[in-house]
């Protein structure tokens, strides 16, 4: 008679579930939308991180959630229709995090607060809808612009013309990345126009740097535009499961287009970002990312 196979420990459901290799992407997110808004107390930063972390992961949560019946036929390997967790354990513990989250970020201020609640907003409406519209992308970069401005209002001189444009790149590309996303479980053919989203950020940065006046620039622009390249590679190689790849590595790259918003940020923190990069890598190899 055949054992059955063992069953996942609690602690790796509960990261899976979390998709907490993209953590490190947030909390990118999180330090360039503080710094383009003016930088400030470093304590104001770390509360920043907390509940935006947890705005992730509890979104994630209610994410498998209302894609349980989903899962159940097309990924029966994601926790709740592989038995390892009840679906109503993972609507608690949504529910906690995300009004975990939300507190805290509220404690930033008003402005913050409001901007939280939109950001809130748009992390259910996209967790509930993603899977019955083709706009479900577009919500998703929604969730992405929010979050920059959550950080940058947390900062000491609040939201500018330079977060704006930064928050509208990340749109941009996250919308590239969601729409490969989509094709991961569907197998619909791609099409390449709409990984033009994906160069938006170069775009971006090189407008507000009057075409690439800055040797900053044009370095991470480089570096952002090889790692894209390398991404593709398995696309182009129409190597099986060369989609899932492919997102992977893009969404690790958010970490890099982070760096290029913030280009001139002072001493070392830039390597604070090279740490979160290869954190999201190291990440992905024990935690699915997708």
């Amino acid at each position: 008679m055949q054992s059955p196979p063992n069953k996942p420990s609690l602690g790796r459901t509960l990261l899976v579930l979390g998709r907490v290799s993209n953590l490190p992407t947030v909390w990118s997110n999180c330090i360039a939308g503080w710094w383009l808004g003016g930088s400030g107390d470093m304590q104001r930063l770390v509360l920043l991180c907390a509940g935006a972390g947890l705005l992730y992961t509890g979104g994630m949560y209610l994410n498998d959630a209302c894609d349980s019946r989903f899962d159940a036929l097309h990924r029966s390997g994601r926790p709740i229709p592989s038995g390892a967790i009840q679906r109503r354990t993972v609507w608690i513990l949504s529910c906690v995090l995300l009004g975990i989250g939300a507190l805290l970020l509220a404690l930033l201020g008003k402005t913050t607060a409001l901007i939280t609640l939109g950001l809130l907003g748009c992390i259910i409406f996209y967790d509930v809808v993603h899977k019955k519209t083709i706009l479900s992308p577009v919500v998703m970069a929604g969730c992405r612009f929010l979050l920059y401005l959550v950080a940058a209002s947390a900062a000491s001189t609040g939201i500018n013309k330079g977060t704006l444009w930064s928050a509208v790149a990340l749109a941009a590309y996250v919308i590239g990345l969601s729409y490969l996303a989509r094709k991961e479980s569907s197998h619909a053919r791609i099409n390449p126009w709409s990984l033009l989203f994906l160069l938006t950020p170069v775009v971006v940065a090189c407008l507000l740097d009057d075409i690439g006046q800055n040797f900053k620039v044009v370095m991470f622009s480089v570096i952002f535009l090889a790692w894209i390249a390398w991404c593709l590679r398995p696309l182009l190689a129409r190597k099986t499961g060369a989609i899932g790849q492919t997102v992977s590595g893009l969404l690790a790259g958010i970490v890099l287009l982070d760096l290029l918003a913030v280009h001139g940020i002072p001493g070392l923190m830039p390597l604070v970002f090279v740490f979160l990069f290869g954190s999201a890598l190291l990440l992905q190899r024990i935690i699915p990312a997708t």
